[in-house]
C-alpha cells in the first residue's frame, strides 16, 4: 500500500510536467523560455542569458526552496485526500440538468450544429472557470478566515513557476471544491442545452483557450521576469507583470488584479492595476513574519484563524 502510494505521488509529480492542463507542463516551461529570451533581447542585459533566467539569488532563495518542499508535499496530500473530491462533478451536472428541465421544460438542444456547440460550451466552460477562480480568489483577500490560508501563497519572497503550488493544504481544497462546482455548473448548463452533443475546442487535452493562456508567458507570473502587454490589452487580459504586482508587499498594491486570466473582473470589482503604473522595482511577500520553514507554513494558519487577524487593508 505505501509502495503504491508513493508510486501514486510521484506520477502525479511527473505529471505536471507531460500534462498540458498543468502550468508546468513542458510546452509552457519551452513557451517560458522563449519570451524570456525575448525580454532579454529587448532589455539589452550585459550578463548571460543563463544568469538572466536562473539567477540564485532567485532560484536557491529560502523561499524559493520552501516552494519546492510544498509542491511535492501538497502533490501527496492531493493525491491522497482531494482527488477523490473530484469524481462530484458528475452528480452536480446531472442535478443542475435534471433542475433546468423541470423548471423550465424538456432539453433545449438549441443546435444541432457541432461547431457551434463545440464553440459555446469551450467558451462557457472557460468564463465560468476564470471567474470562479476571480471570486474565490478576492473573498480570499477579503475574508479573515480565508486570508490566513491564502497568506501562505503571499508570503514568497521570490516567485518562481513552482510558487504557484505554494498554497496551504486547505486552500488547495477549497480550489478543487470551485473546480468540481464549475464543471459540474458548466456541463449541467451544457447538457441542458445541447444534449449529449458536448466537446470542447483543446489542444493537448487543454481547453484551448487554457492553452494559450499558459502559452502566452503563465509562468513568468511567478517570476523575476517583467512582462507587460500594455494597457490595451492589459484592460482585458491580466499580464504576468499586473500578476507580480498583486504579489507586491507595498500596500497601494494588496486586492489589486485578483483575476487569472481575463482582466474584466477587476475591473468590475474596482480592482484592475495596469503595469505601466508601476514606476519602482518590486519587492514581495506579506509584510509580515514570513512562513520561515514547512512546519510554520503549514500550522501558523491554522493558529491565527482562531485569533482572527484583519485581512489585509
Amino acid at each position: 500500500m505505501l509502495t503504491d502510494n508513493l508510486l501514486d505521488v510521484f506520477n502525479a509529480l511527473n505529471g505536471h510536467f507531460i500534462n498540458a492542463n498543468k502550468r508546468v507542463f513542458w510546452g509552457y516551461l519551452l513557451a517560458t523560455v522563449v519570451l524570456a529570451y525575448l525580454v532579454w533581447i529587448k532589455q539589452n542585459k550585459p550578463t548571460s542569458f543563463i544568469r538572466f533566467v536562473l539567477p540564485k539569488s532567485v532560484w536557491l532563495h529560502d523561499s524559493a526552496k520552501i516552494d519546492y518542499m510544498v509542491w511535492v508535499l501538497n502533490s501527496a496530500i492531493k493525491v491522497l485526500l482531494i482527488v477523490p473530491l473530484l469524481f462530484a462533478a458528475a452528480p452536480i451536472a446531472i442535478w443542475l440538468s435534471q433542475g433546468l428541465e423541470s423548471t423550465f421544460g424538456d432539453i433545449a438542444n438549441i443546435s444541432n450544429n457541432k461547431a457551434t456547440v463545440i464553440f459555446v460550451f469551450t467558451v462557457l466552460v472557460f468564463v465560468l472557470d476564470d471567474f470562479t477562480r476571480f471570486f474565490l480568489h478576492w473573498l480570499m483577500h477579503k475574508i479573515p478566515f480565508l486570508w490566513h490560508l491564502h497568506k501562505v501563497h503571499h508570503s514568497a519572497e521570490v516567485l518562481t513557476p513552482f510558487t504557484v503550488y505554494r498554497l496551504h493544504p486547505l486552500e488547495s481544497a477549497l480550489a478543487a471544491c470551485r473546480m468540481v462546482l464549475t464543471q459540474g455548473i458548466a456541463v449541467g448548463i451544457g447538457f441542458y442545452l445541447f444534449g449529449h452533443n458536448l466537446a470542447i475546442y483543446d489542444v493537448l487535452g487543454a481547453n484551448i483557450f487554457v492553452f494559450i493562456f499558459n502559452i502566452m508567458g503563465s509562468n513568468l507570473r511567478h517570476s523575476h521576469i517583467w512582462l507587460s502587454w500594455g494597457d490595451k490589452i492589459e484592460n482585458w487580459f491580466i499580464s504576468p507583470a499586473q500578476h507580480q504586482i498583486h504579489h507586491s508587499n507595498k500596500p497601494s498594491h494588496y486586492h489589486k488584479n485578483l483575476g487569472a486570466g481575463l482582466a474584466i473582473w477587476d475591473r468590475m470589482f474596482g480592482t484592475h492595476l495596469s503595469a505601466s503604473e508601476i514606476k519602482s522595482p518590486l519587492s514581495f511577500g506579506v509584510g509580515e513574519q514570513p512562513h520561515g520553514s514547512i512546519k510554520t507554513l503549514y500550522l501558523k494558519p491554522i493558529i491565527d484563524m482562531f485569533g482572527l487577524s484583519k485581512p489585509r487593508q
